[in-house]
């Protein structure tokens, strides 16, 4: 059973707190926030530590870090937390629901897979990458790192996803597509095309490119 400190005190931690507490082995023993951040003392009655702080008070040599953030900023501020707490020494988990349908061993760190996903043989899934309930994840297709699924996505078979990339609840995305870096699927879009153009945003059945890119939208 590993010790995790996690990252937030918002929604998302409180329901990694759940989790991990009730469908893990793992022990969360402490969340943290950057210094300025900190409103309470305690968060699901826990200590609440500055990140700046955590290495002294939670030393990576004895503890683990998991860091299952939002979308914000096409999931950049969730990579970037990734990558800071990594330098300053932490090994990461992942949770992986009980209740997920898994076929593969090939899943990285960082990882926050709910319940209800079926993920078929020959899939690798990257780093710090959310796959929120109910997705279906095709065979032999490859999801890179810091990507958002939603809800209730088709991804099918031999498809890739490139990092930074973020799926709308609903959206479909035929077999053998190729999703750019960035790529932002909105709500229900049926993707049909083979590639998407990198930091772009596509929607609608068929799938339209919009001319704004995702880069400039604030989710």
């Amino acid at each position: 059973m590993a010790k995790v400190v996690v990252f937030g005190t918002e929604l998302v931690a409180e329901l990694a707190h759940y989790y991990l507490t009730n469908d893990s082995e793992h022990e969360i023993v402490a969340f943290t926030v950057n210094q300025e951040y900190i409103k309470e003392s305690t968060f699901c009655g826990l200590p609440v530590v500055a990140f700046e702080e955590v290495t002294t008070l939670f030393p990576p040599a004895k503890f683990k870090f998991f860091a299952p953030l939002s979308e914000r900023k096409m999931n950049q501020i969730r990579a970037k937390i990734y990558q800071e707490a990594k330098d300053k020494g932490y090994e990461f988990i992942s949770y992986i629901s009980s209740k997920a349908t898994v076929l593969t061993d090939k899943i990285g760190e960082n990882c926050f897979i709910l319940e209800d996903n079926t993920i078929q043989p020959f899939v690798t899934i990257g780093n710090d990458v959310v796959l929120w309930s109910g997705n279906h994840i095709g065979h032999h297709s490859v999801i890179k790192d810091h990507v958002y699924f939603t809800s209730h996505i088709v991804l099918s078979g031999r498809c890739i996803v490139e990092p930074y990339c973020f799926l709308g609840v609903n959206a479909t995305i035929r077999d053998g597509v190729h999703l750019a870096e960035g790529t932002l699927i909105a709500m229900g879009t049926n993707f049909t095309g083979k590639k998407s153009d990198e930091w772009s945003i596509y929607k609608g059945n068929p799938a339209e490119k919009a001319k704004i890119s995702s880069k400039d939208i604030k989710l």
